[in-house]
């Protein structure tokens, strides 16, 4: 087995590690009576993903540029199964590239798995599986086609890497700020918006994390797992992957110190959640960027995150939209941020120029077009599948239920209380 090989399958068990760790990030920020529910969400999120991507998703819709499809949306039906792929099982072609799809299904299930935050303590387990299915396969395949498609050359294949509504100028997007995290963001507030608030715990006084070393304990394991997440991406040489792995330490450091000093400003202490809630913030704004800053503008970006983020968290209680545990305040805040960022700041030998190192609109105006597409694309789909959910089949559970805690209704229950 070669040392790539080896790396990226490496990569992807860190990957895959990070959605467990998701639901322990969310399990403990929610009440103790919806945790077995919250995390119900990440694993069943794990099921679906992973077998739409067998299907449909790895050879066909989010496939190359050789499929049949367009440059929007791949053919679902070009290789059902990956069969073909497995005339080349003994030889290293079809190694490489089961490796690949190992690490790019494990993008996948995390991306429909941040999602489920924006509806904690009140959907029913079945219309969310089916909204996972929908979502994976009408955004995010689709959506992953249009940054890192590539050719049957290798090369780039998907518009926004390459030219940005006619601009001339692809996207840079290392690891998924777009279409991972603002993707992500962006349903997320759909779905709140479809679901409205919960009946008990929209408040600030209210939402409490009921267990805070699970939080930190998710917090590490995701940490941990960014490292793949970031790291294992195809493309860098060894200087470039150090300054990845690098830039991945800098900037949740730097964002856990801007979160809890704007909190200690504002409530008078620094909270355990608040710093692990920091440290996320960070991994996100340094993932599309980690590849194309030097470590003190990812530091930069790091406390400039972090700080903004702790104020953006609170933007749902005067705007009236209840995203449960803040994946609009962090993962579409934060992973916006750091797609501008590179425009803005990007290392001109890493980017070919950006507006403060180069000279050079072109990059920024792809980052933010790119942005914002992928946002409102997200965003619509995501509002037209849970609005078609909830009218039907209905996604958000019943008011008694949801009081008393959904894990008795849905799960069974997380303790043994008496």
């Amino acid at each position: 087995m070669s040392v790539e090989l080896s790396w990226q399958l490496i990569c992807a068990a860190l990957v895959l590690f990070m959605t467990p760790g998701l639901a322990f990030f969310y399990g403990g920020l929610v009440k103790q009576k919806s945790v077995v529910s919250m995390m119900m969400l990440s694993f069943g999120s794990i099921a679906v993903v992973t077998l739409l991507y067998l299907l449909i998703g790895g050879t066909g819709i989010a496939g190359n540029g050789t499929d049949g499809g367009s440059k929007l949306f791949g053919n679902p039906f070009q290789d059902v199964g990956m069969s073909d792929l497995m005339t080349g099982v003994g030889g290293g072609d079809a190694a490489n590239a089961f490796g690949s799809h190992a690490f790019l299904v494990a993008f996948c299930i995390i991306t429909v798995a941040l999602v489920s935050g924006a509806v904690a303590d009140r959907a029913r387990f079945w219309p969310w599986m089916l909204f996972a299915a929908l979502f994976t396969t009408f955004v995010v395949f689709p959506t992953f086609r249009w940054i890192w498609g590539v050719n049957g050359d290798g090369e780039f294949y998907g518009w926004l890497a390459n030219d940005v509504w006619g601009l001339g100028q692809g996207a840079l997007d290392w690891a998924g700020g777009t279409v991972i995290h603002q993707s992500a963001g962006a349903s997320a507030l759909a779905l709140a918006l479809v679901l409205g608030k919960r009946k008990v715990g929209f408040s600030k006084e209210e939402s409490v994390a009921h267990n805070v070393p699970l939080v930190l304990i998710g917090a590490a394991i995701l940490w941990f797992g960014w490292y793949g997440f970031n790291t294992g991406v195809f493309g860098a040489d060894e200087g470039q992957t150090s300054l990845i792995f690098f830039n991945t330490l800098v900037a949740p450091a730097a964002a856990l110190l801007g979160w809890i000093a704007v909190e200690s400003v504002r409530e008078g202490k620094a909270t355990a959640v608040g710093a692990a809630s920091g440290i996320v913030t960070g991994l996100v704004a340094i993932t599309p960027a980690c590849a194309f800053v030097t470590p003190i503008w990812a530091m930069v970006l790091g406390l400039v995150s972090g700080a903004i983020c702790a104020f953006a968290i609170d933007l749902k209680f005067k705007l009236g939209f209840d995203d449960s545990l803040d994946v609009v305040g962090i993962h579409l805040v934060a992973g916006f941020i750091g797609c501008i960022w590179v425009g803005i700041f990007g290392a001109e030998a890493l980017t070919g120029g950006s507006l403060v190192f180069g000279g050079e609109v072109k990059l920024f105006l792809a980052q933010l077009l790119s942005s914002l597409t992928v946002i409102a694309f997200s965003f619509v789909v995501s509002f037209v599948f849970a609005t078609v959910i909830e009218k039907t089949i209905g996604f958000r559970v019943k008011e008694e239920d949801e009081v008393a805690g959904i894990d008795l209704a849905l799960h069974g229950e997380g303790y043994a209380l008496d």
